[in-house]
Parts: C-alpha cells; structure tokens; sequence
C-alpha cells in the first residue's frame, strides 16, 4: 500500500459503495472507523446523486478498540434492517477495520436477520476498487441469479452488465446502449447493477446472452453466467465508430438477427466528420492515452484508426487488465505503461512529448501544466464530468461526443497558430485597430502574462523570446523545454534564436 497525494482507484469498499449506491433495496453496512465516513462526497457532491448512498458505518473510535468492536457492528446491523427496511444486505470491513478481524459476515449471519446477507471479504491491502466492485457484483449475481435455467428464453434478449454509480458517464451509456438495442430489435430484460433490484438479478438467467459494457466490473459475473445458465456475452466495448458496428455485430449474431439490416440502423455524424477536409489538419498528431482498460484501448482504437493520429503512448492503472492493454499497445509499436504512480506517468507524458494527452483527471492537471491539450475519457473524474446534459462515450451519439471533445481543442490549436502567423501583418498584428473601426476606437492589447521560468532555467534573449511565439501554442512547451534542456547540456545561459534553431536541428534528427 502506497501513500499518495492522488490515487487511481480508492480501496475496495469504495468499490462496494459504488455497487450499493447504483442498485435499489441493496444496503451496506460498513464496520468503518469514523474517518472513513466519506461516501457522501463521493455520490453527492462530485456525480451530484439526488440521493445519500445506502450505506451504514459502525464509526467506532479509538477509545472503543478497548471494548467489543463486534458488538458495535451487530448493533448497527439491526438498527440499519429496522431503519432502511432493505430487501438485501452487503457487509464488509473498510482497510482499517480489516486489522481488527471482527469477522462481519459471521456476526451478520449469527444475528438472524429477516433478509438476505452477502458477505464480503475485500482485502484492502492487495486489492483495490474496480476489483471491489467486480466481486461485490460478483457476489451478488451469484446469491440471487444462481436459480434454475429457464426454458423457451427469446432470443433476441439480453441483460446489460457493468454500469455502477459514480462511473464515468455510465448514465449515459446505459441510455445510448438501449436505445442502439432497441433499434435493431433486441429486447433488454435487465440492466445491473445500474438501477437494478434484488429481485432483477433473480431475473438475470431469463435473457438470452449478455451484454458486457465495462469488463472491469462485469466480466466476472458474465463468465459466471456463463458457465451457470449457458448465456454467452459480447466481447466489444461499443465505444467508438468502428467498435459500435462491430458490437452491432456481435450482437445481431447472438440474437440470431441480420447483420446487415442491423448495421443499416446506426446513424452517427463522426464518420462524415473524420473523413471531412477540415479533419486533415488532425492527421499525425502525437497522441498519449492513459486510463482503465477498457476506456484507453478503445480509445488508442479511435485515434488511430478513425481519426489519423499517431498514439505515442498507451497505458493503464487497471493491473487486472494489463495483458489487454500490453497486446493492444503492441500493434501501435509500444510498450504499454502499467502502473497506478501518477508521477510515473507524468514523466512518461513529458518524454512522449504528445500533442494531445486522453486521459484521467490525473492527466488533465499534467497537460494543464505542459500548455497540451487534453481531453478526460476515463475514470477518476472531477464533478465536470458527470455534466447535466446528455454526453453518452458509446454508441452512435457517444462517437459525436468523442469527436467533438478530442477534435476541438486541436482545432483551437490551429487557430492560435493562424493568429500568430498574422501577428505581425500591418493589418492583422495585436496593435492593429480592426478595419471597420475610426482609429480613435482603437484598443491597447493586454499585456501578456509573463512566462513562469524556473530558476535553473536558461534566460531568453527578447527576440528568442519572440521568435518561440510564432509557434503553434500546443507544441510551444514541448519546443520551450526542448531548447533550455539543449542549451543545459551544452552550458549555455542565454538562449538567443541561434540556440532555439540550432535546438530545433538537434532533436529534429
């Protein structure tokens, strides 16, 4: 276990918290220290949830590690069944609470309670959260769904697999995926753990196969499904143009529908767009992606294939999912980043030197700090990114979001980079009063913010200073550090525009 600033993933009960607070009559009850009190801020405050997570906490202190922490816990059981009136329970431990070894599967279980009780046993110090809630879920289907195999199931049914609270755009998802089903004719008999039941994972063995949607989650219940009511499950994630037909596919020919007819129904503006004049101007840009699995491989998938960049870098916190994300790094040439350091990965970004960075939160505050564009396409996520309005990542209308999200923040590259080549036209410079104006309603530009330099840096003469204006300003930082880390190595302390070329020469060999 490792003490960080920031985390990727949080410890496994956070994982547990994100199944319970996404299902409905489902309650948790937590044996916690009071300092781990904290699921209010996860789904109120950053995914903005209209309701308090379902989850009770022993919140015992020190002064009651003296006594009987076993029986803090039974009391809160009981209380929560006589409280909250789920139709089901999860118990479990939180890291610290694991030291004690309280054993709350076994105090639950002696207790007698009226409902279900799923105990789980989440091991804090070698595991973390996806993987918490993919054996929270994993549990659960496996207590309520492991019934009888029902006859005469349609064909073209299916469950949706994967979705839990505080995901990144999981709401949307859900949404988009139904519809696309819908349209092709497929019925959807259940969706978990998102907004689903005890009683709907009773129903889970009624669907013909599964859809998987987010394998860190859901893949283990899938092959459990599997193996249990012989359901198969789809392989592609629909995120993407190209992966939205061939989850198209997939699922036609599980549901024994045509595949064709099925294809015809997708109607997305990405395409066009890609394919359009104004995209060639994206061809060949640097591109670096970090994230989990699932939402970086589709990701490199996209950037290469459906919009002509090169991915120069590749890599994910999800360790259950590295040999994925390895096999996929290389068919783009490169060795996959696996590792959950964020300061591993900021060196990697620096060294890659990308013109445009997909990735966590984690990396948006890195390409905030490197002036390179970024774009947020996986979890962990700030409050921004669960927006108001509807803005899927899969699906048809999840590809027009990506587009837009990735595309436009080079395209306001390009247009910085118009304006500095105009900077010094006699019509066009900052100075100049706009043609349709007197000259006396002509305005003084603002002096720009001075460039933050540090102390172990070169000096720049003025009109080397000038002259690093005149290029583009996504890969102006990249040329900054090029030419003070030449002009280090070759002890130089002024950097005229002799050195910015002569830097320029040298790492363009």
């Amino acid at each position: 276990m490792q003490l960080a600033m920031w985390t990727y993933e949080g410890p496994p009960h956070v994982g547990a918290m994100r199944i319970a607070t996404a299902m409905r009559g489902l309650h948790y009850v937590l044996h916690a220290p009071q300092g781990d009190t904290y699921a209010d801020l996860l789904f109120t405050m950053i995914e903005r949830d209209a309701k308090r997570p379902p989850v009770t906490y022993t919140t015992f202190q020190a002064r009651d590690l003296g006594a009987d922490t076993a029986a803090i816990f039974k009391t809160a059981c009981a209380d929560a069944e006589a409280r909250f009136k789920p139709d089901a329970m999860i118990v479990g431990a939180s890291c610290t609470a694991e030291l004690l070894q309280d054993d709350p599967g076994g105090l639950a279980a002696a207790l007698g309670l009226s409902i279900p009780v799923v105990a789980l046993e989440l091991p804090s110090y070698q595991k973390k959260e996806n993987w918490g809630a993919s054996e929270t879920f994993y549990r659960l289907v496996r207590s309520f769904a492991a019934g009888p195999t029902p006859e005469g199931r349609n064909p073209a049914s299916c469950n949706i697999l994967g979705p839990t609270a505080l995901g990144f755009r999981h709401r949307d998802d859900v949404e988009e995926i139904c519809r696309l089903l819908v349209s092709i004719g497929v019925t959807v008999n259940v969706v978990a753990p998102l907004g689903a039941s005890v009683h709907d994972l009773t129903r889970l063995p009624q669907a013909a196969f599964n859809v998987v949607l987010y394998p860190e989650i859901a893949a283990t219940s899938a092959n459990f499904l599997k193996e249990r009511h012989g359901q198969p499950f789809t392989r592609t994630v629909p995120i993407g143009s190209g992966a939205c037909r061939d989850f198209v596919a997939e699922v036609a020919q599980l549901a024994g529908l045509d595949v064709e007819a099925a294809l015809a129904t997708i109607k997305s503006r990405a395409p066009w767009y890609a394919a359009s004049i104004d995209s060639n101007y994206l061809t060949g840009k640097r591109v670096f992606i970090f994230g989990d699995a699932t939402h970086a491989i589709a990701a490199a998938r996209i950037a290469r294939d459906e919009l002509g960049f090169n991915v120069c870098g590749l890599g994910t916190y999800t360790r259950e999912f590295a040999r994925d994300v390895r096999a996929a790094a290389k068919t783009y040439g490169l060795d996959a980043l696996i590792t959950d350091d964020h300061l591993e990965v900021e060196d990697a970004i620096i060294a890659a030197q990308p013109e445009l960075v997909l990735g966590t939160q984690m990396e948006r505050h890195v390409a905030k700090r490197l002036h390179v564009p970024c774009a947020v396409i996986s979890a962990p996520v700030h409050v921004q990114d669960f927006p108001a309005r509807y803005s899927p990542q899969m699906g048809p209308e999840g590809a027009n979001v990506i587009f837009d999200s990735w595309v436009h923040p080079l395209m306001m590259g390009l247009e910085e980079h118009l304006l500095g080549m105009f900077r010094d036209d006699f019509e066009f410079h900052d100075g100049a009063n706009p043609s349709h104006l007197a000259p006396a309603s002509q305005k003084t530009s603002e002096p720009e913010a001075p460039q933050i330099v540090a102390q172990s840096a070169p000096n720049w003469a003025q009109e080397a200073e000038s002259e690093l204006k005149k290029i583009p300003f996504f890969v102006r930082g990249k040329a900054r550090r090029n030419t003070e880390r030449f002009a280090a190595d070759h002890g130089l302390s002024t950097i005229t525009i002799e050195t910015l070329y002569d830097a320029k020469a040298h790492y363009s060999r």
